[in-house]
């Protein structure tokens, strides 16, 4: 079927999503280990994806773990560095569909606080023509819930549908509802999929 519209994935698609690496730099591999051992920071990500407030989330969980807190809190306190960098390739594959024609929707499990910190620092991010944002709805993918969601709001039909996720889960949760998927591993990859797809030149891919 035509592609109709493109759904992009943000964190490992659009921006670097590594909370382990930022940890690795702040306080070393054997203590970072240590740390997502004792406390599950990203169980808590998850509720923050789902809605919950962001700082609560995490000085509450820093509260529990006194013996961690100060590291907790730089979930919170340094969350920016953990969202970076930004792809630049993905980012120009998003505009040159833009320039195309070709609506360009976004859908993340991204936290209502993390995602307004992300669209100050990366204003791709404001350039989605529809943001399906998980904190905002309070359902995560891989939830059929969020996809059907997608589907009503949008009006295209889901085999109209091309949606890159860097997590198989997610996309095969998609597939099952009839979109065609694109299991993103790198922005090249990416791109010569939707030259395939007839929606970018080679020259517009690069």
């Amino acid at each position: 079927m035509p592609i109709q519209a493109v759904v992009f994935d943000i964190g490992n698609v659009l921006l670097e999503w590594h909370p382990e690496r930022f940890y690795d730099a702040q306080i070393g591999p054997d203590r970072r280990r240590a740390l997502f051992a004792d406390v599950d920071l990203h169980g808590m990500n998850l509720g923050v994806d789902r809605g919950d407030d962001f700082r609560s989330s995490v000085y509450g969980l820093a509260d529990q773990h006194p013996e961690w807190q100060d590291e907790i809190r730089l979930w919170h306190d340094s969350w920016l560095q953990m969202a970076a960098p930004e792809i630049p390739h993905s980012t120009r594959l998003l505009r040159a569909l833009k320039s195309n024609g070709t609506p360009v929707f976004a859908l993340s499990n991204f936290g209502i606080g993390t995602f307004e910190i992300a669209c100050k620092a990366y204003p791709v991010l404001t350039e989605f023509d529809r943001s399906y944002v998980s904190g905002y709805m309070q359902t995560l993918k891989p939830e059929a819930e969020i996809y059907a969601r997608l589907e009503a709001d949008c009006g295209v039909e889901p085999g109209h549908l091309l949606f890159a996720d860097d997590r198989s889960e997610n996309t095969k949760a998609a597939e099952a509802r009839g979109w065609q998927t694109h299991l993103f591993t790198t922005p090249d990859g990416w791109a010569n999929r939707l030259v395939h797809e007839g929606l970018l030149t080679d020259e517009q891919a690069k």
